[in-house]
């Protein structure tokens, strides 16, 4: 059928297309039905497929904005959670460091009692060692005394002699 339509669309507009050249009549109304013919025929052979074209066209825009407005989304999803990492690490990192000062005071005062129990230890062990190098510088003496007393005749050896031994030594 639109086979037919368009065969006569074309025979009416050969037949109906004058000649400029017979007189001075005018001929805008064979002018004026053939472009509107014209236009009908142009609207008819090439309507369909350029509505389609645009049709398709505006709908693969409206498909490419989605899939755009979609990554957007994703994206912002993204940074929010990005964001929300970010303050769960930021006091993650602040318990960390009050643990880590907590643990620095327990472990210097630890570091600093074991200072003083080791101090304390060698001023023991200080005292002890005097207290020793005493009895020793006391017993080396009482036995040079001894001997020198011993070495002495016992006629000579009396009180007085004694204890100018003994001062002599603990002087």
């Amino acid at each position: 059928m639109s086979r037919i339509l368009v065969l006569m669309l074309m025979i009416s507009t050969y037949a109906l297309a004058s000649e400029a050249g017979h007189g001075g009549e005018t001929d805008i109304v064979q002018r004026t039905v053939n472009f509107l013919l014209f236009v009908g025929l142009v609207w008819y052979l090439v309507g369909e497929p350029v509505k389609s074209f645009f049709a398709a066209r505006s709908q693969g825009i409206a498909d490419d904005l989605k899939k755009v407005q979609e990554k957007l989304d994703e994206s912002m999803n993204l940074k929010k959670d990005a964001l929300a990492k970010i303050a769960e690490a930021e006091k993650y990192a602040e318990e960390l460091a009050a643990v880590a000062k907590k643990e620095n005071k327990i472990i210097n005062d630890n570091i600093m009692k074991q200072c003083d129990a080791d101090l304390e230890a060698l001023a023991k062990q200080h005292a002890t060692l005097i207290e020793f190098e005493q009895r020793n510088m006391v017993r080396n003496v009482v036995e040079d005394i001894m001997k020198e007393t011993l070495s002495q005749s016992s006629e000579d050896f009396d009180k007085e002699a004694m204890a100018n031994v003994i001062l002599k030594k603990v002087a």
